[in-house]
């Protein structure tokens, strides 16, 4: 997925060595790969070249020239020997197995190599030390950005802002929403307040841009023909997409986004594991988050993926409630510079809350409605925060108050204090949760949960909701049930 993207864009700068050794962990590459690579990679727009010998330093400093001078990204085939010298010379042993001593000694012989282990002979110091050639290069690197600052003093201030990752001014109330609008939408809406003030947001989908609401009003497509485009078509390449994001975000200077839908997060799973694994600060924007997806049915909505999500250290996933919690989510996500964030959204119009109270999505769950005596706790994500909000009304006509709690993100909850997490979620009371996912993990939370265990069905997404139990009849009934 990323060499065709590279190929598509013209990326002159890519050089991959390929190291052609013919050999895999089972044995010979043959046994399962005969595909010509080379061919394939000219089909992607790529120049592509051989060496026969990775020994032949002069071979391979020809090859990098000629990928140099060339327009396309360039693929370097390069015939090696696993375990070179050894015994195990292109052998599938030499791929997962130690030599061993005996092993070890041979090669010593066959290279010619007479120094004992782990000694370095003082000539390979010299060779290799590029001290004095360094320093050069930071102090010519350096007398081009003082001369840059002078010449361009704003330019070289926003330069330093972007490569030092910090935010310019915010806006820090949402924008006026007037009606019941889908997270994604409203999603969208941040974005367009967003990216004229954060000229570093790049972003993009993967081909599902007017579903993912992704592309901001002004952004206009990169391209070969467009380099400064902000807008990146990844075409059905979910993986590749995540780990291109990850990429920009390290290299510094960008904050970028992609998005999908929830259901797709399976096909970019390595890539968002990674982000996770290296703490690098990627949005990763899943739409149409449930089984109100409706007529798409079941291959398509979405079950065990938000607790799969939640499960991956380091990731927070956070599912808002309606536009006003959208917009303090995409403010934890920019201000979140330690690791990735998954924004997860509705397709589905949700009602308004107060933008007063949504702010507390800032501290990952709050208190929405509140009883004088709560005989229990209603917590809810997303969509179903508004459903809990009905049970809450068929509670209060039969004298019995509830609290609803409002828990878009787990990982942002537990990252406050005890005692504010206590005030949240009272351990004395009986909690159910609501959420149109799988069960498992709301134990941490909830004596009871209103949740999904099994796959979706197709129909329209009211009917969908009713006959799959999320009504609230059956919440109001399950809290009953613990009182």
């Amino acid at each position: 997925e990323a060499s065709s993207l590279a190929g598509q864009w013209g990326l002159s700068k890519l050089i991959v060595f390929w190291d052609d050794n013919r050999i895999s962990i089972d044995g010979p590459t043959d046994l399962a790969f005969s595909e010509d690579v080379l061919l394939r990679y000219r089909a992607y727009g790529w120049q592509t070249l051989r060496v026969e010998d990775a020994n032949d330093l002069n071979a391979l400093r020809h090859a990098l020239r000629l990928a140099q001078l060339d327009e396309r990204p360039t693929l370097i085939a390069v015939r090696s020997h696993i375990g070179y010298g050894s015994p195990k010379q292109d052998s599938h042993k030499a791929h997962g197995e130690p030599l061993g001593p005996e092993a070890v000694e041979a090669t010593r012989k066959n290279l010619g190599w007479p120094y004992p282990p782990f000694v370095v002979p003082e000539e390979v110091y010299q060779h290799m030390d590029m001290r004095a050639q360094g320093k050069a290069w930071q102090e010519a690197w350096e007398r081009v950005l003082e001369a840059y600052a002078k010449a361009f003093p704003e330019l070289y201030q926003e330069l330093r802002r972007r490569l030092q990752g910090e935010l310019p001014p915010l806006p820090e109330e949402p924008p006026a929403f007037d009606k019941p609008l889908a997270t994604r939408a409203a999603s969208g809406k941040v974005l367009d307040l967003l990216a004229p003030r954060m000229p570093e947001l790049v972003g993009g989908s993967a081909d599902l841009t007017p579903s993912n609401n992704t592309k901001a009003q002004g952004m206009e497509d990169f391209s070969p023909q467009n380099p400064t485009g902000r807008y990146l078509r990844f075409g059905v390449r979910e993986h590749g997409m995540g780990a291109i994001l990850n990429g920009l975000n390290l290299h510094g200077g960008f904050r970028a986004y992609g998005g999908t839908f929830l259901v797709f997060s399976d096909y970019m799973r390595p890539a968002v594991r990674l982000a996770a694994l290296m703490g690098t600060p990627t949005i990763f924007v899943y739409t149409h988050d449930s089984i109100a997806l409706g007529e798409d049915g079941p291959t398509h909505q979405p079950i065990e993926h938000l607790m799969s999500l939640r499960a991956m250290p380091g990731l927070w996933v956070i599912r808002p409630a309606d536009a006003h919690e959208t917009f303090y989510a995409w403010q934890v996500a920019l201000r979140r510079k330690e690791g990735p964030t998954a924004l997860v959204l509705t397709r589905q119009a949700v009602p308004l809350l107060s933008p007063e109270k949504a702010k507390g999505l800032l501290r990952g769950g709050y208190v929405l409605e509140d009883a004088e005596n709560p005989k229990g706790v209603i917590v809810a994500t997303g969509s179903e925060v508004h459903l809990a909000l009905r049970a809450r009304e068929l509670l209060g006509q039969q004298g019995v108050g509830v609290r609803v709690v409002s828990l878009p993100s787990f990982e942002l909850f537990e990252a406050q204090p005890e005692a504010y997490r206590k005030e949240v979620l009272p351990p004395g009371l009986p909690v159910v949760a609501v959420e149109a996912g799988a069960s498992l993990g709301w134990e941490r939370y909830a004596h009871k949960v209103v949740g999904l265990d099994r796959f979706g069905a197709s129909a329209p997404y009211p009917e969908v909701y009713e006959r799959l139990g999320f009504t609230p009849e059956r919440v109001a009934e399950a809290l009953l049930a613990l009182l």
